[in-house]
């Protein structure tokens, strides 16, 4: 029961993390006319944060095993 409410509160803790690096006025620091290797750098952030996020999550459920 006691790793089952741990793996609950990371999981929300990644959550509130992944709010708040979508938030509007974060996302808008992002919102330029700069490219890197070719792709705008607001795409480039949103993938980034997403693909973190997926791996947060992937690393704390992996680890209940």
């Amino acid at each position: 029961m006691r790793r089952l409410t741990l793996t609950s509160q990371r999981l929300a803790a990644v959550f509130l993390v992944g709010m708040l690096l979508l938030f509007s006025p974060i996302v808008t620091l992002f919102d330029r006319p700069l490219f890197w290797f070719g792709i705008p750098l607001l795409y480039l952030y949103l993938f980034a944060i997403w693909i973190l996020l997926i791996a947060m999550m992937a690393l704390i459920i992996g680890a209940r095993k």
